[in-house]
């Protein structure tokens, strides 16, 4: 899939969500899936990561692995999402022809990674968020505005995206945005649609 066609949303999950959440994000109409996993072995990731496999395959819907490059080809994922700590984006792509992007705090980070080919990049964290424990100080939208602007490859912003901040993502010129909570925290179904909603109202 070329880049200026991923999906509007990309939700992400770790084991907590297995499988029931997964599985109805994926009816209501999510399209990809991010796997990040801070707290099993490699092991237990992989054989997570392969069940997932198997769940997108059914739905016809995108998976990626967060920082894991031998887990994701080995589970044949359709691409790989790298952590400024995590193996170079340049010796990544040698290795692994597909879908990678990387996470980005900063324009300076977020330039050199579009000047290294990666195929998009998240942002922020936007808003206060308690999905990560070692999470940074909020970007906010003015700078995802300038970002907007700099960057031309899709820009994920992420970080304490939930349906009452949406709206002022998409008014900075996003299109695009990487959450767990803003779906999985109570009615997955309901929240999905809504987030869809928004997203066909602004693209008309």
């Amino acid at each position: 899939m070329k880049s200026n066609r991923l999906p509007s949303i990309c939700l992400i999950v770790s084991s907590n969500e297995f499988f029931s959440k997964v599985e109805i994000a994926l009816k209501s109409g999510i399209k990809w899936i991010q796997f990040r996993e801070k707290e099993l072995s490699r092991k237990e990731i992989f054989y997570f990561a392969l069940k997932l496999r198997d769940l997108t395959f059914q739905y016809n819907a995108l998976l990626t692995i967060n920082d894991y490059l031998d887990i994701a080809m080995a589970c044949q994922a359709d691409g790989v999402h790298l952590g400024q700590d995590d193996l170079p984006l340049e010796a990544a792509k040698k290795i692994f022809p597909a879908i990678i992007g990387i996470s980005t705090h900063n324009l300076q980070e977020a330039l050199k990674a579009q000047k290294e080919g990666a195929h998009y990049i998240g942002f922020g964290p936007i808003f206060r968020t308690l999905t990560k424990k070692d999470a940074l100080e909020p970007r906010g939208c003015n700078m995802l505005s300038l970002i907007q602007k700099k960057i031309q490859i899709p820009v994920f912003a992420i970080g304490g995206i939930n349906l009452e901040n949406i709206e002022k993502i998409i008014e900075c010129g996003c299109r695009h945005i990487a959450l767990s909570s803003g779906i999985l925290s109570g009615d997955v179904e309901g929240n999905i649609e809504k987030f869809i909603k928004i997203f066909d109202k602004f693209k008309k």
